[in-house]
């Protein structure tokens, strides 16, 4: 560690909410999750033995592109001006010193790193002692942004402050001197972002078996609709956690790396917390409704859970994967509901949502390309893809249109409708929507979710209406 420099007084800057936006340790633990899900066991594991052994084995597993952290750049322009003034730097964090040594070497302001190391965790009382020791009482200025920093904050000459207004009080209370760099967040609006509320669209689609069976009774619809609400939370709770997953993708991408988690306006801490609310105010709604329903359910959210960890990366297993949770939904809507699905209904729904997944992953490598690159991260496509996909995806559209067309020559259909005839409108406009959303993906202008995209989009609106209009001529 390097010697402090007598004066002007060395400033020491925390790293876990203060640099940067986000938590170390929680970090480096999704990175090991996502290599090897099993792991949660090994981590239990290591935190009976104490907070900082588990930070350095997590460390030694692990790596961490550095390089796309969110970091606080209000707080690093001024650190950098303090640099060019001739003040010494020093990064004090309780994240281990490997994950530490990476940052600051990335930075290149810091003269020393103060750290945890596998017996000693940096943190609290540990940090104040370690900075007295190194610098003298009131010998050194402190930036940081927790409860935890109070006992630091009360043996610097200044205490800096990188959060709210409650953080600020605390630290007034510790020491008069206090330079704040304040930081608003406005926690509702960034929770339902992350939740993807807009995505429970999707979940319309338990609705389905109703509709086709002509079901509009007060009780099949209170099942429907709580169908729903349990299917959107535990929805929301696998978003939270594939986000927490794929920061590193996520920050590497254009749109995505502005999601709470990936620019650390939410901290992962707090995500795990949700997460679980979520998945347990999901599961309790399930309770209300038949058990297949909460079987349904449950095999949902381990293909969604696998989707996360492994499937997602899979060529081609990854879109079959999206078409099976699209047609999971149907699935629900019937085994909440008690409605007997159609084998017609399935023949329709597979191929129609596995020509949409791969609408949604043509218009990823679309985006990729027209930024300049060749590969997905975190996927396993390449831009020569695209063509391929296309293919695929308008074929399989097209064969969806085709078992529509002959299921109007059924005798389940004579039996649902008294002009079944009208129905022939509902083929046309389906044959047109499936063809213009390739249309869209193909120029660039489509959302990278297909559903959302339809329900935001004025002519597929249009088209869901009249389709509504010839199934009631059809009644």
């Amino acid at each position: 560690m390097a010697t402090p420099a007598a004066n002007p007084v060395p400033l020491c800057v925390d790293l876990d909410g203060t640099l940067t936006r986000t938590d170390l340790l929680f970090e480096a633990f999704f990175v090991l999750l996502k290599q090897s899900p099993m792991s949660i066991f090994l981590c239990i594991a290591w935190a009976l033995r104490g907070r900082a052994y588990l930070k350095e084995q997590i460390a030694q597993r692990v790596n961490i592109d550095v390089g796309v952290l969110p970091y606080n750049t209000e707080l690093l322009a001024w650190l950098r001006d303090e640099r060019k003034s001739g003040r010494d730097l020093y990064l004090c964090t309780a994240t281990n010193q490997r994950l530490a040594s990476q940052i600051a070497a990335h930075i290149g302001l810091f003269t020393g790193v103060f750290a945890s190391t596998a017996s000693n965790n940096l943190l609290g009382k540990n940090k104040a002692r370690a900075l007295v020791e190194q610098f003298g009482d009131r010998g050194f200025d402190y930036a940081g942004d927790a409860k935890a920093d109070v006992p630091v904050w009360r043996q610097a000459r200044n205490a800096i402050v990188v959060g709210d207004k409650h953080t600020a009080a605390m630290a007034r209370k510790a020491n008069a001197a206090t330079i704040c760099f304040e930081q608003k967040r406005q926690l509702i609006p960034l929770v339902l972002k992350e939740m993807r509320v807009h995505q429970w669209v999707k979940n319309v689609l338990i609705f389905v078996p109703l509709l086709t069976a002509h079901r509009f009774d007060l009780p099949t619809i209170t099942a429907a609709c709580i169908a729903f609400a349990s299917f959107s939370l535990l929805a929301s709770s696998v978003y939270l956690l594939n986000d927490m997953l794929d920061l590193d993708a996520d920050r590497r991408h254009a749109r995505k790396r502005t999601r709470p988690f990936a620019s650390g306006r939410l901290t992962l801490k707090f995500g795990i917390v949700l997460t679980i609310a979520l998945l347990i105010a999901g599961g309790g709604l399930a309770v209300l409704l038949p058990w297949k329903f909460g079987v349904v359910l449950a095999a949902y959210f381990a293909t969604t859970v696998a989707y996360s960890f492994v499937l997602k990366r899979m060529t081609l297993v990854d879109v079959f994967a999206l078409a099976c949770l699209y047609t999971v939904r149907v699935i629900a809507g019937g085994t909440a509901t008690g409605v007997q699905l159609s084998y017609w209904l399935i023949l329709f729904c597979v191929p129609i949502f596995l020509s949409l997944a791969m609408v949604k992953r043509y218009v990823e490598l679309d985006a990729i390309l027209r930024a300049g690159k060749t590969e997905a991260a975190g996927r396993g496509y390449i831009t020569q893809d695209m063509s391929i996909l296309r293919s695929f995806g308008t074929a399989s559209a097209y064969l969806a249109v085709l078992v529509l067309a002959l299921y109007m020559n059924t005798p389940e259909m004579a039996r649902l409708y008294l002009h079944p005839q009208a129905l022939w409108g509902t083929f046309a406009l389906t044959l047109f929507w499936v063809s213009r959303i390739w249309m869209c993906a193909f120029r660039g202008t489509m959302h990278d979710d297909p559903i959302v995209f339809a329900f935001k989009d004025p002519t597929s609106l249009a088209v869901i209406a009249l389709c509504g209009v010839t199934v009631v001529m059809a009644i």
